[in-house]
């Protein structure tokens, strides 16, 4: 019978249990055991789901309190010294709390490590920081609790470990210099053998298997990192009793190919789903090894075309036999629970789709198929049924959004003048001063703004009552900033309910669900749409809430709308069209709402892309398309404006030198980014590339609760001051503030416009 395993599960819970409970956790509303319990309960959950749905194998170690690879620099010993660990004593959890964000409800309070994007998904990890002289040790014995865990529930346990290489490359620590990053390397002899010590600890618990993840395999790898692979993996093999299963996922092998089959492992994992290596080359130079191709998709919702998958599977199958095993592309933890919670979409789309609990299904269907069990037999029709169904759907297709994408090559994607000339006209217009202030655009939103958003959704409450509850809060929000002498201000987006559902839901082509949650750092979640037609919009958006902001103030208030990038990366994406087709559509329709707002009277308009990075292809050769089509699709949505609509974007928690060109592209007046966490090491990209246009550096980090001081920010602005000429440099937060309280959200305000103030009077 083929093996079938999984690489990791989604941690959340199907009503996103374990965020309520961390963060009740952290509120001191819930005792450390009690969360621990919560936890527990969680991980049994998915054990016994998967091993009830039919996977063998079920992974022990995907499950983590905030991020997997937080939870490994601490199993590992990497805390940083701030946060006043002790070499000979275990790491705690709030220890990892407060690496994660900067407080927990024990110790003192620090700055948080370092956030940023896992490959080119929304998840968000927290970067390991390194020291030159690091000390590796077991200091945390989460991983070995959970397999006896696994283990006494009657499961056959997998442990999921990050590989050291992988480990490595994706750390950070300010002795390191080079591009290659070759220091880092230096490490591993005293990292090698604490990953010894873990496979030895895990094989005396009498695991079998253990999942290595090596995602960096699918990247173009400097040729140092590529040979260090054979050295590592010899050392590791030599110590370990456990079997070893490589897996890479998010792309090809490609030149990593040769590479990853001479390793000393006992079986490596392909994602067949965004890779395409040649298999024809894989098979005769496995020797032994097995080899896991993952046919089901776990980054995306729709359902697996099984036919096309057993058409490669069978003679994979036939030559390899017990060799080949099946899993999904990568970990499900990128996919929504379980479609069977959804009871409010409709059945003709419902059947167009597949959660993880689905993809556990679609994974054991395929697994009796390709071994030639009948008993699949009804299941791969029903499957064939709802995928014809779906591409005879007129409900995918609109003749006039399809004319109207046909002509948008007529438009130009071209402000009317170079900037230079732009920023004279807005500085007239809008006259703002030296070091200006702005927020990323969203406020705190309160138990009373959900609340109201709930009784509205349930129909509890009325269009005039909510209406007339969200124009309160605008009022207090535009009064708040007004108090604390904000120069542009914003409406606060206490209508919306997330940045990307809030427009989902006024576009045509996009569907929603209910329970349709998934991760994107810590405890934070978001409920992607799926767009499963053609996009275009029927009505303004956000003209009204604008306009009324406008009323109540004389400063700028700025209109705020998501870009076509992020709008598409967010989402659910069809995958019937190519992705740049989509993307223009949401673009044209981001088009008509940015000269509807200019025409209402918005003089600065901001088009959000925090996702123009995570987009980035992982292999180089592909990225020059996705950057012509991406920047392409800002402009289409942007350049129509008056040379005095002053156009603002904002990125957030991405590494900018790779793209800067493609950044500096879409010419936006203004860009705000993250900087806080980086300590302003981002803005070297912006200055060697000489950016022209203005930018705003995120003078502290939203993520964490503690209260921003003065001199801090100052000493952060005054860094960017090197970096930049202090006439092209706003001040604001690094990202919206939705997530923060208001009593943490008004003195971090107050604190950053006292930091302007003192900027200008210092000039």
């Amino acid at each position: 019978m083929t093996t079938l395993h999984n690489l990791g599960f989604p941690r959340i819970g199907a009503r996103r249990e374990l965020k309520q409970a961390v963060e009740a956790y952290w509120a001191g509303d819930l005792q450390q055991s009690e969360l621990e319990h919560v936890g527990k309960s969680l991980r049994q959950r998915h054990w016994d789901l998967q091993a009830k749905a039919g996977i063998d194998l079920i992974p022990v170690g995907d499950f983590a309190w905030y991020d997997q690879i937080l939870e490994f620099s601490c199993l590992l010993g990497v805390v940083p010294k701030r946060f006043g660990q002790q070499t000979d004593q275990p790491v705690s959890l709030d220890t990892l709390f407060r690496m994660a964000r900067g407080r927990a409800p024990t110790g003192t309070p620090a700055a948080a490590c370092e956030m940023t994007k896992w490959f080119d998904t929304n998840y968000h990890y927290i970067v390991p920081e390194l020291a030159a002289d690091q000390n590796f040790r077991i200091a945390r014995e989460s991983l070995f609790d959970q397999v006896e865990e696994a283990k006494a529930e009657g499961h056959t346990p997998k442990p999921v470990i990050p590989g050291p290489l992988t480990y490595l490359y994706l750390s950070k620590g300010d002795s390191f210099d080079g591009a290659d990053d070759s220091g880092k390397l230096a490490l591993l002899d005293t990292l090698i053998p604490v990953y010894r010590q873990i496979l030895q600890r895990l094989a005396g618990q009498g695991v079998d298997w253990v999942q290595i993840d090596e995602p960096i395999l699918v990247l173009d790898l400097p040729d140092n990192w590529q040979r260090a692979y054979l050295r590592v993996y010899d050392q590791l093999a030599a110590a370990s009793h456990c079997k070893l299963l490589l897996a890479t996922y998010f792309g090809g092998l490609e030149n990593n190919l040769f590479t990853a089959l001479e390793l000393p492992v006992d079986g490596i994992h392909l994602d067949r789903m965004r890779g395409n290596d040649d298999l024809g080359q894989v098979v005769p130079r496995l020797g032994d090894k097995v080899l896991s191709l993952g046919h089901i998709n776990g980054r995306n919702i729709w359902r697996t075309d099984l036919d096309a998958a057993l058409e490669a599977l069978v003679p994979l199958h036939n030559e390899l036999g017990e060799r080949l095993w099946l899993a999904p592309s990568c970990s499900l933890l990128h996919s929504p629970v379980d479609l069977d919670q959804e009871d409010t979409l409709d059945a003709e789309l419902k059947s167009w789709l597949s959660f993880a609990r689905q993809k556990l299904d679609e994974l054991v269907l395929l697994g009796k198929a390709l071994d030639g069990d009948t008993s699949a037999n009804a299941g791969l029709q029903a499957q064939r049924e709802a995928l014809q169904a779906r591409s005879n759907s007129a409900r995918t297709h609109h003749p006039a959004v399809r004319k109207h994408l046909a002509e948008a090559s007529e438009i130009s994607r071209d402000r009317h003048s170079p900037f230079a000339e732009r920023i004279a006209k807005q500085q007239a217009a809008l006259k703002l001063p030296a070091f200006p202030t702005t927020t990323i655009g969203s406020f705190p939103q309160t138990k009373a703004i959900r609340a109201a958003r709930r009784d509205w959704k349930a129909g509890r409450l009325d269009d005039t009552a909510y209406n007339e509850q969200m124009k309160r809060e605008i009022a207090d929000c535009i009064r708040y900033q007004e108090e604390v002498e904000l120069d542009v201000l914003v409406h606060g987006e206490a209508e919306r309910n997330d940045m990307v559902e809030y427009f989902g839901e006024l576009l045509d082509g996009f569907a929603f669900t209910r329970f349709g949650w998934v991760q994107s750092y810590g405890s934070r979640c978001v409920k992607p749409p799926i767009i499963f037609g053609d996009v275009q919009r029927p009505a303004p958006m956000t003209v009204e809430w604008a306009r009324y902001a406008q009323s109540l103030t004389d400063k700028p208030v700025k209109g705020m709308l998501t870009g076509p990038v992020t709008i598409l990366q967010w989402s659910f994406v069809r995958d019937d069209q190519p992705r740049a087709d989509t993307c223009r559509q949401i673009a044209l329709a981001l088009r008509d709402e940015v000269q509807d707002l200019e025409q209402a009277g918005i003089q600065v308009i901001q088009i959000d892309e925090p996702a123009l990075r995570e987009g980035l292809p992982l292999c180089q050769g592909e990225w020059k398309d996705y950057l012509d089509w991406a920047v392409d699709c800002f402009r289409l949505a942007t350049v129509g404006v008056a040379d005095d609509t002053q156009i603002h974007t904002h990125m957030c928690y991405s590494e900018f030198n790779d793209i800067i060109e493609a950044i500096a592209a879409l010419d936006a007046d203004v860009i705000t980014i993250e900087t806080s966490r980086s300590n302003m090491e981002l803005l070297d990209a912006f200055r060697d590339f000489q950016y022209p246009n203005d930018i705003g550096p995120g003078v502290y980090d939203i993520h964490s609760p503690n209260e921003p001081e003065v001199n801090w920010m100052v000493q952060l602005m005054e860094k960017a001051a090197e970096r930049l000429p202090k006439e092209r440099l706003w001040v604001n937060p690094d990202c919206g503030l939705k997530t923060r309280k208001w009593e943490e959200t008004r003195g971090a305000l107050a604190n950053m416009v006292t930091a302007a103030k003192q900027l200008r009077e210092a000039r």
